[in-house]
């Protein structure tokens, strides 16, 4: 897994269009006292879910791989 340029700046938006999405969906309400981790891993399951992102193989999930998807999938929006 090759480490994206500005992967940090791309899982931020990533969180933020991942929580917009999600709620305007109508299936989360996320709160202010949830931590990064949760939120990564919700949208994250919530897109696979959705088919909006190919997932990872089971036995290879990680915080890291979940950052890495998302990253991957904020870089081609807008």
């Amino acid at each position: 897994m090759k480490k994206l340029k500005n992967e940090k700046e791309l899982v931020k938006k990533a969180i933020a269009a991942g929580m917009r999405y999600g709620e305007e969906r109508g299936v989360v309400e996320f709160e202010p006292t949830d931590s990064a981790t949760e939120k990564i891993e919700y949208i994250y399951r919530l897109l696979v879910h959705d088919k909006i992102i190919q997932p990872v193989p089971q036995d290879q999930i990680s915080q890291q791989t979940m950052r890495h998807k998302l990253a991957i999938w904020a870089s081609r929006l807008d």
